[in-house]
């Protein structure tokens, strides 16, 4: 299911500056703010596959509800010769300038070239962007086995498995090293106990495979457990990660905060995007100390939908009004969201395409 705004270009304004003049009546201020003095500038990074299609749309919808908001647009990419160390740089230069950004998916190559860690990787080590944050929320219109869904999976996403630490010992045997630190787990585990506190979360469940692992999910696991002490009104658990697999899929509900090591995250990201309808609907977005990187819960390029028609915007657009919220345009980021909320509540989909969760 595709919902109608992301048909074209042509079609897609319209629809969404007619349902942004009906969000009033849900939770929307009906006196619009005035003229806003600046204009907030935020760096944009299309990505690959469908990325620049589904930014296209962010910037439509952007225009048709009068957002203060100036993009700077930087093309960066493995697979289309756009990558290289001073394209990396301008990007990042951007991004400590703004603060801000928004961005697709940079596809990595499974190639090796000589250098194991990819762009995608670099830009969050660079920036710190330690977590990674995904809420998955049902959405009425989609019909999917578990309805009103909410949870929320935080992910450390600077170390673990991703630690691009790999080597050849003896031809033949590869040694590939996760990397697991009290520092960067307490940090996550401080985030996600926070996090949890300021949104009125009352549980926060620990994700790891310490039972295989003893010393590396071991030492996430106590330090999990040291930082829930701190937090006596939250209640915490902990469950090995094929079990929460199983349990996502038969209980959801069970869950509300669950905070895990990089390659946990990836995988539960992507499997609870699929309870509420696919990578398509799920927003995301990644924080450091100082910076915020908005981007889709499940990365994926999509690269055989390009110029097909057939991409949900939805969770981009979600994401874009997540990056509005944070920016403290809570007028302009309610407007959007609700608008998206409603064209699919409503049942303006298009049931003809393939939807973007049957192929990731």
């Amino acid at each position: 299911m595709l919902v109608e705004m992301g048909l074209s270009g042509a079609r897609l304004q319209p629809l969404c500056a007619r349902s942004l003049s009906l969000t009033s009546s849900q939770n929307v201020s009906e006196t619009p703010p005035a003229q806003a003095d600046s204009t907030f500038k935020v760096t944009m990074v299309p990505g690959d596959g469908v990325g620049p299609e589904l930014m296209t749309a962010v910037k439509e919808v952007f225009k048709a509800a009068d957002v203060p908001v100036e993009f700077e647009e930087f093309h960066l990419s493995e697979v289309q010769n756009m990558a290289s160390e001073e394209k990396l740089e301008e990007v990042l230069s951007s991004m400590k300038n703004n603060r801000v950004a928004i961005k697709g998916k940079i596809h990595t190559p499974m190639e090796y070239k000589g250098e194991l860690a990819s762009y995608e990787m670099r830009l969050r080590r660079k920036l710190d962007l330690f977590a990674n944050v995904v809420h998955v929320n049902s959405l009425p219109g989609y019909s999917t086995r578990h309805n009103n869904l909410d949870l929320v999976i935080i992910r450390e996403q600077t170390e673990g498995e991703y630690s691009s630490l790999e080597h050849e010992s003896v031809s033949g045997v590869v040694a590939c090293l996760k990397i697991i630190t009290r520092e960067k787990s307490r940090r996550i585990a401080k985030f996600a106990f926070d996090y949890a506190t300021k949104k009125g979360r009352s549980k926060v469940t620990a994700v790891h495979k310490a039972n295989i692992m003893k010393l590396g999910d071991g030492l996430f696991l106590q330090s999990c457990a040291e930082v829930a002490e701190l937090y006596p009104k939250i209640k915490y658990e902990s469950i090995i990660i094929d079990n929460c697999c199983m349990q996502l899929v038969q209980n959801p509900y069970q869950f509300d905060v669950l905070v895990m090591p990089n390659l946990y995250g990836n995988i539960i990201d992507n499997l609870a995007a699929g309870l509420v309808g696919g990578a398509g609907v799920v927003p995301g977005e990644s924080y450091s100390a100082e910076y915020a990187v908005f981007e889709t819960g499940a990365r994926h390029p999509f690269a055989q939908a390009v110029g097909r028609n057939i991409a949900n915007p939805t969770a981009m657009l979600l994401t874009a009004s997540n990056m509005l919220r944070h920016l403290n345009l809570e007028y302009h980021s309610n407007m959007v969201s609700e608008a998206v909320k409603k064209v699919i509540k409503q049942g303006k989909v298009r049931d003809d395409c393939v939807c973007l969760c049957d192929h990731v």
